[in-house]
């Protein structure tokens, strides 16, 4: 089952600072819901393990991130692809956009995916809600490690 998903988040923080934490694992392992390990592989490569919920089905999902199309600082595409076990697997990608704006960087992103095995059988608007729930989440921890406050504290 495919999905699509479009947005935009403001950040507070200048575009070299939030490019650099989109390349950071550990501040990408803190803001991933459910994330309980991100490991570098290469500059370009990381292993993931995350704990998903969606309705009743609950999985970890194992698997690889790879980012291409690099411009720093400007953006790239993330994509990966994970085992959830009998609850299926999921695989996408997402380019993502920064634009400086007053006060700090606009982030825009494009998310293509799809999801096979039971957690596809829940139906599309569970799912997409879920994923709209997760990346609304992803973005809230994103930007509140951003945040001066969380920096200076």
């Amino acid at each position: 089952m495919a999905m699509t998903m479009q947005g935009e988040v403001t950040l507070p923080a200048d575009r070299a600072s939030v490019w650099a934490a989109l390349n950071d694992p550990d501040v990408l392992k803190a803001s991933i819901p459910g994330c309980q390990e991100l490991e570098k592989i290469s500059d370009t490569e990381f292993q993931a393990t995350a704990k998903v919920s969606v309705g009743p089905v609950k999985a970890t999902f194992k698997g690889g991130v790879t980012l291409s199309d690099l411009d720093p600082p400007n953006g790239y595409t993330i994509s990966g692809e994970g085992q959830g076990g009998v609850a299926g697997w999921a695989k996408g990608g997402a380019k993502v956009r920064l634009e400086d704006i007053e006060g700090g960087t606009k982030l825009v992103y494009d998310v293509e995916a799809n999801v096979g095995g039971k957690i596809a059988q829940l139906g599309g608007r569970l799912i997409n809600g879920v994923a709209k729930k997760y990346a609304d989440e992803f973005f809230g921890n994103f930007a509140k490690i951003l945040s001066p406050e969380e920096s200076a504290a």
